[in-house]
């Protein structure tokens, strides 16, 4: 009897030591079991409806350039694919109700001089694409409502700032007009495309720039690099608000704006796992969440859905494509299915929320680009439910083409969210064709601003000959070039001449223009703007001012090896 008292205790003593329920005592756990049930979304059954082939794309000439980007771009109207070409760069252009099998003599978009790396349809019209090349230039494009009839060989803007080729293109999410570059030259440059000048130069990246996104509302922007560097920028000032090392792999990272204030970033890790992190912008030194997804070796390419907060990854080579739910509370990330297919993809676009079929529970539509096939696929994420009813749940306001503010008031520091419209009602989209930049008299201003940023851009080589020993002409050309300092000048010898005291006021009233104070910093983003650009000037001066010493230390040197050839000859004598 003891030994079997012995026995029980021992026995009951271990179930409470593992967290196990005795059945015979009926006793609590002492512990927390592994186990918490499933976790409650009304998106974890959403599944891809791959499109039947008459309702595909085929024999579509995909590019084979290895550049890590999606080379397709989808809006309600027309699908955008980078083709194949034996020279230049081309892209052609499908109404997206056209589907089945494209002609081979299909008119293309072809002005690049080289392969053409991205374009991006304008959220604001469906008319207007934008693309960047090889040839270091971004145009844009005007699509007729009809499609192409011929090939398109006349761009609406031609802008040209990068010194070598331009990877990556974003529109901004709601003002009118402003694009941002990205190029191979660590610059990101954002355009006012309406007035086709550089509002901004962002010049804080020392390696080669992965991928670029902005916030909600176009105040932050996002980038990653080769330097494995996440940064949080202000993208009218180019500010670096954060910065830190996302991922440790080599291979190429991309980020994406969650809701939040938060980033996530999809990369490698040391030992070339791929990987998701979510961070807060304001301090990227330390992630909220980073979790491991596999271990292949194609680049992962986030999308977000701001409606649903349901977050697709996918990879290039990979054949399927995974879905997850971002929360607010710990762990932030929720898998909750993926679509699989045996068919690789070299490439993905997706359409805009107010081009999903609501009356089919549809919440994402991507246009897969098969590697192995000349196939651009449609896949639609859906909710399965019976109803054939609107689904509020489902679809709540989403972004509106209609831009909250225009380029001047954003770059002047106004921020406004984006405009919403109800997918149940709609609202009208403008598809007008924008008349091309062309400067006059009345842009003397912007000639102005353009060529101070192409003087800014050339190194100044000084000049240390003596006065004495330039030609009449060449003193004529340097003295008569700056009529503004000899008019100072000479008001400075008037001063000099009537020794008046209160001609300080009249030479002050004088030089001040009516446009040196149009030009004055009104608020606090032009005061840093002004601030960065006498910085670079600074930098500039510097760069000349050492240049001269060096110059000067090389004279000195010439002057001694002269002397000292000189005394030579004259010991040999």
């Amino acid at each position: 009897m003891e030994v079997e008292n012995i026995a029980t205790i021992t026995f009951n003593e271990k179930e409470k030591v593992n967290g196990m329920i005795d059945v015979r005592a009926c006793n609590k756990p002492s512990g927390k079991l592994w186990f918490r049930g499933v976790r409650s979304s009304k998106y974890r059954h959403v599944y891809g409806n791959p499109a039947k082939r008459e309702n595909s794309y085929h024999n579509v000439p995909i590019t084979r350039n290895a550049h890590d980007s999606n080379f397709c771009a989808v809006n309600p109207k027309f699908v955008a694919i980078v083709t194949e070409v034996a020279g230049g760069g081309a892209f052609i252009v499908l109404p997206i109700n056209k589907t089945g099998k494209v002609d081979i003599n299909v008119s293309r978009v072809t002005g690049h001089r080289g392969p053409v790396l991205d374009v991006k349809w304008n959220p604001f019209n469906d008319n207007i694409i934008a693309s960047c090349s090889d040839d270091c230039t971004v145009k844009l494009w005007y699509i007729p409502d009809v499609g192409l009839s011929c090939n398109l060989t006349d761009w609406l803007m031609d802008l040209h700032g990068h010194k070598r080729r331009v990877g990556y293109i974003e529109w901004h999410p709601t003002a009118e007009n402003v694009l941002a570059s990205a190029g191979f030259d660590y610059l990101i440059i954002l355009w006012d495309v309406g007035a086709g000048e550089a509002l901004t130069v962002i010049d804080c990246h020392v390696d080669i720039i992965y991928s670029l996104s902005f916030n909600r509302d176009g105040s932050r922007l996002a980038t990653t690099s080769k330097d494995k560097k996440l940064r949080v920028i202000d993208p009218r000032t180019g500010l670096v608000i954060s910065e830190g090392v996302c991922h440790e792999g080599s291979r190429s990272s991309k980020v994406v704006y969650l809701s939040e204030g938060r980033v996530l970033t999809t990369g490698f890790s040391q030992h070339s796992d791929r990987q998701i992190a979510v961070w807060r912008e304001n301090d990227v030194t330390k992630p909220i969440r980073r979790e491991m997804v596999d271990s292949s070796s194609g680049i992962l390419f986030p999308f977000f859905d701001y409606d649903t907060h349901v977050l697709f990854l996918a990879g290039k080579g990979d054949g399927n494509i995974r879905y997850y739910e971002i929360v607010d509370a710990e762990p932030c990330i929720h898998f909750l299915n993926q679509y699989l297919s045996d068919s690789p993809q070299r490439g993905l676009g997706f359409v805009p929320k107010r081009g999903c079929n609501a009356s089919q529970c549809e919440i994402f539509r991507f246009y897969k680009l098969h590697t192995t096939r000349n196939i651009c696929e449609p896949i639609s994420m859906v909710v399965p439910r019976k109803s054939d009813q609107f689904q509020d749940d489902l679809y709540p306001d989403t972004v509106a083409p209609v831009p909250a503010l225009s380029a001047t008031d954003w770059f002047n520091g106004i921020n406004k969210p984006p405009v919403l419209m109800s997918m149940k009602t709609g609202v009208p989209i403008r598809t007008h064709k924008p008349k091309a930049f062309k400067p006059n008299e009345a842009s003397k201003g912007n000639i102005n601003y353009r060529m101070k940023f192409a003087f800014l851009s050339q190194e100044t080589i000084p000049d240390y000959r003596p006065l004495n020993t330039l030609q009449d002409n060449e003193k004529s050309q340097k003295t008569s070039c700056n009529t503004k300092f000899q008019q100072i000048q000479q008001l400075f010898g008037n001063i000099t001449q009537n020794n008046d005291m209160n001609g300080e006021d009249a030479l002050i009233s004088k030089i001040t223009t009516k446009d040196e104070m149009e030009e004055s910093p009104k608020n606090e983003y032009q005061l840093r703007k002004a601030y960065n650009r006498q910085c670079e000037e600074l930098k500039l001066l510097r760069k000349q001012l050492a240049n001269r010493d060096r110059r000067i230390q090389d004279l000195e040197k010439l002057v001694a090896s002269l002397q000292s050839q000189v005394s030579t000859l004259r010991v040999r004598k």
